[in-house]
């Protein structure tokens, strides 16, 4: 348990997910590409029936999500779920190899893969498999030629990805961009029935480290100790960052001068969804009774009676706008594909999903037309702070 703790988050891993026909060899590269036997291997047409996700330290290439689908040619009524699966998959996929077998060539299901690679922008690896009996083929720049058997060209293919995972890392922050060295930042971290026992939540630990890889002086209170804690300090912060929860008590507290903003709003920054969320969140005045609204939770935690997407956000939004609406739910990995009847989405911080999800759901919003916002930009909107809280990022949202 400890070295779970200790590990990279899932959300910060490259995803690199693997696709292929049903007996292209795809497990079987899966596992000479890991190292591992990580997924089941067998002469039987259609034994990966699940997307079967590993977070694991691999080779040069650090902490990845290596992510095995079902075969893309599965057939049948359950075998077509299989391959909506796997095409769901796409989603948060940041690299995709596609598995192919040499000796019998591309096929007209790998080209709609490439189709949908080239669509959303995921760069892309054609891995011919089984060179170990098949005669050679005549390769593209992105295309290499691997024996899942012998092990021939695993490393070359490990290297290409490698090189890709560098190309893409754009190193962006969470927080550090906005400081300066021994600049003072506050975190209002309130702990309630909702904190888990014995830990932080993750936004707050992520936000904790690039505060200290700034090397920056990161000072941590609960709402209660905060205008304690900044009596006895002799600077005045750079940035106080706060629960979204809590906004409402910490911009009593806290004076004008000192820029304030919320874990969740950073996160949306981070995540490449916060200009759309400002926007949203202003589309709260609009709003219509009866209008249904779909709160999206991120992870699967158990719900406490006091849950803030459950219970918290609905009432707020209520309370706020003086209407009924009709909230619905999804958590994890559920995100609904007919999203035209919602008048608003909120989503959470989305710190359980890497930026590649968490975009391609911002993009369904856009498409269909329905504005999206997030936890706390919306909280800060209805606390009347949201232009505050926005400010620090000087209009570079």
């Amino acid at each position: 348990m400890a070295a779970n703790l200790n590990q990279t988050p899932s959300a910060n891993r490259p995803h690199i997910a693997f696709f292929g026909k049903r007996n292209a060899g795809k497990s079987s590269v899966v596992n000479a590409f890991t190292g591992q036997e990580l997924s089941i291997v067998s002469d039987y047409k259609g034994t990966t029936t699940d997307p079967v996700k590993k977070a694991m330290e691999l080779l040069p290439l650090g902490p990845v999500v290596i992510i095995d689908t079902p075969g893309i040619d599965d057939d049948g009524i359950v075998g077509e779920m299989r391959v909506n699966r796997a095409y769901k998959i796409l989603n948060l996929t940041d690299i995709a190899i596609l598995v192919i077998d040499s000796t019998a060539g591309k096929t007209a299901e790998d080209e709609k893969l490439i189709e949908l690679f080239s669509k959303k922008d995921i760069p892309y690896i054609v891995v011919y498999n089984k060179s170990d009996i098949a005669e050679t083929v005549t390769l593209n720049e992105n295309e290499i030629q691997v024996s899942a058997l012998t092990g021939e060209n695993i490393d070359e293919l490990k290297n290409r990805v490698a090189h890709i995972i560098k190309s893409e890392n754009n190193n962006k922050k969470i927080i550090s961009d906005l400081l300066s060295e021994e600049d003072v930042v506050v975190l209002v971290t309130p702990i309630d029935s909702s904190a888990p026992k014995g830990r932080m939540i993750l936004p707050q630990v992520q936000s904790i480290r690039d505060v200290l890889d700034k090397q920056c002086i990161c000072i941590i209170t609960q709402t209660e100790q905060l205008s304690k804690t900044l009596s006895v300090l002799n600077t005045k912060p750079k940035l106080v960052v706060t629960d979204s929860q809590v906004f409402g008590k910490v911009k009593t507290i806290l004076p004008a001068d000192i820029p304030l903003t919320s874990f969740s709003i950073l996160f949306a920054r981070y995540k490449g969804l916060l200009k759309d969320a400002v926007n949203g969140a202003e589309t709260l005045e609009k709003l219509n009774d009866s209008d249904k609204i779909l709160i999206c939770e991120g992870c699967t935690h158990h719900r406490q009676c006091e849950d803030i997407g459950t219970v918290k956000l609905p009432k707020w939004i209520e309370s706020y706008t003086g209407k009924k609406f009709g909230f619905e739910f999804t958590s994890g990995g559920d995100f609904p594909e007919n999203i035209e009847k919602y008048a608003l989405i909120v989503h959470c911080g989305g710190c359980m999903l890497n930026e590649r999800e968490i975009r391609y759901r911002n993009k369904c919003a856009n498409d269909a037309g329905v504005p999206i916002t997030n936890y706390g930009t919306l909280i800060a909107y209805m606390n009347g702070i949201l232009e505050r809280s926005i400010e620090i990022f000087e209009g570079n949202l």
